[in-house]
């Protein structure tokens, strides 16, 4: 993990950032076409980083890793968090660089992003299926917070887990 920064997506970086989270989700299964409906937003980099806050992970060579986008209570992409908690989404590795932290490492920035806002808690939620996610989450120390999990459409249950932070 020590070969991968994690820092804010540059402009030019903002479609890529998209391309990769839209190829993640495809790659997992956890939308089904490159276009239309959820795959929009997912490949919407520039529109995150303008209305949030879009990181991406790189290498040495300023390849890009991974990505994720930050977002504060009540803004247009807020989905479960309360005042005094950031929310993350859309956290996506490029296939070819699984296995190397990347992942942890933007959680890890998520996290520290939310210490630095003075956040009591770091919030998300996640579909049933990304059990892998799921994994990492926990053992990064997320605990689920049931009473948050919500549908946003009938078929997709969405599990919300919490991050509180030691201030």
């Amino acid at each position: 993990m020590t070969d991968v920064v994690v820092r804010v997506a540059q402009e030019d970086e903002w479609e890529a950032a998209g391309r990769i989270t839209v190829a993640a989700y495809l790659d997992d299964r956890y939308i089904d076409s490159h276009e239309g409906g959820y795959a929009d937003q997912l490949g919407d980099g520039a529109r995150r980083a303008e209305e949030a806050e879009l990181l991406v992970a790189v290498d040495e060579g300023n390849t890009l890793l991974g990505t994720v986008t930050v977002v504060r209570p009540g803004t247009p992409w807020s989905e479960v968090s309360r005042p005094g908690e950031l929310e993350f989404r859309m956290l996506a590795v490029d296939s070819a660089a699984r296995g190397r932290g990347v992942g942890e490492a933007l959680v890890h920035a998520v996290i520290a992003r939310a210490r630095e806002l003075g956040a009591e808690r770091v919030v998300m939620s996640s579909s049933e299926a990304m059990a892998s996610a799921h994994r990492l989450y926990g053992r990064l120390g997320f605990q689920r917070i049931p009473e948050r999990d919500w549908r946003p459409v009938p078929e997709v249950k969405l599990m919300a887990f919490a991050f509180s932070l030691d201030l």
